[in-house]
């Protein structure tokens, strides 16, 4: 990930406190909350480059399966508005996850996702039971040292187009994101030390655009990676507002996600780059799963939902290969 490539594994914890050893660590969290610490003894700062042994991907003639239908997306559209009429919540993000047998490796699919879809925080990750090929666009949390404080950002995404122009509903969705992850900041930083150096900022990603932002500050000194965890988890740009609330309603809709929308990354000593797991490809048993999903506000269209997932979706499912359901 980054130019940075690790290789002989020597621990594996579940438990965050042991970020702060100072050693380096590949880190996965999925949407639940549940850590993979993965501490390795060799570190280079080289590109990902496919080895001998990686195989070239090969397109499958397998079908992808959908947790949810077209029609039952759209009524869970309609239960987030209902949600936010109500006075529930302001926001919330509604995914849904496509599956397909699969006895590939995913080093293929990486090598294959940095040809046709390079990505800032794109990153590989492979241990006994866990292999995860991610082309994610979006930075969850970057700490840095700076003298005797460390410095850390997010810069969620909230807004997606095939042009650089939005939908309405686009900017007032994102500027949610940004009070919350203010407020989760708040509860970890320095009083006083929370800013938003930049605010509602267009970038071009292959096939798209987004609307980003940023947010800093400084950690109190006394934070461990346990109050990070317990603090700002799972990321609001990809649960909603109040986080608290529309957790609820995407478990009561969606069951787990698993690695989906959770993070990936890594951490080393007070140094760390954790992208939020989207635009992200995870194997589990002999199945391959991609997720997808879109921010519901009150001015949502379920129609217009369901195309921004199915437009985020089919650059990647056509890189994977594999038939969709029609």
């Amino acid at each position: 990930m980054g130019g940075i490539s690790a290789s002989s594994l020597l621990e594996i914890s579940h438990d965050p406190a042991v970020l702060g050893d100072g050693d380096f660590w590949a880190v996965t969290v999925d949407y639940e909350g549940r850590w993979t610490c993965a501490k390795f003894a060799d570190i280079s700062h080289e590109e990902f480059v496919a080895s001998d042994e990686t195989s070239s991907w090969s397109a499958a003639n397998s079908q992808w399966r959908t947790s949810q239908s077209s029609d039952e997306y759209k009524r869970y559209v309609e239960r987030i508005r209902k949600a936010i009429g109500d006075g529930e919540i302001y926001q919330a993000n509604a995914c849904l996850i496509y599956s397909r047998p699969n006895r590939e490796p995913l080093d293929a699919l990486f090598t294959e996702l940095l040809k046709r879809n390079p990505a800032p925080y794109a990153s590989y990750l492979s241990l006994p039971n866990i292999q995860i090929a991610s082309a994610s666009p979006e930075l969850f949390l970057e700490m840095r040292s700076d003298g005797d404080e460390r410095r850390i950002k997010s810069s969620p995404i909230k807004g997606t187009s095939k042009t650089d122009s939005f939908l309405e509903k686009d900017y007032p969705e994102n500027i949610m994101i940004v009070d919350l992850m203010r407020n989760d900041f708040g509860a970890i930083c320095e009083v006083g030390s929370v800013s938003t150096p930049r605010l509602l900022a267009t970038e071009e990603h292959p096939g798209l655009f987004h609307l980003v932002s940023d947010i800093e500050g400084v950690l109190r000194e006394e934070v461990t990676w346990t109050d990070i965890s317990n603090s700002i988890l799972p990321a609001g740009s990809i649960s909603g507002a109040p986080k608290s609330r529309a957790i609820e309603i995407i478990a009561a809709n969606e069951g787990e996600r698993g690695i989906y929308t959770g993070l990936i990354g890594w951490v080393h000593g007070d140094r760390c780059e954790l992208a939020v797991a989207i635009r992200t490809f995870w194997q589990t048993g002999d199945d391959l799963h991609f997720g997808v999903g879109a921010g519901i506000t009150w001015g949502s269209d379920p129609e217009l939902e369901w195309n921004e997932v199915q437009l985020k979706a089919s650059r990647f499912l056509e890189i994977a290969g594999g038939i969709l359901e029609p």
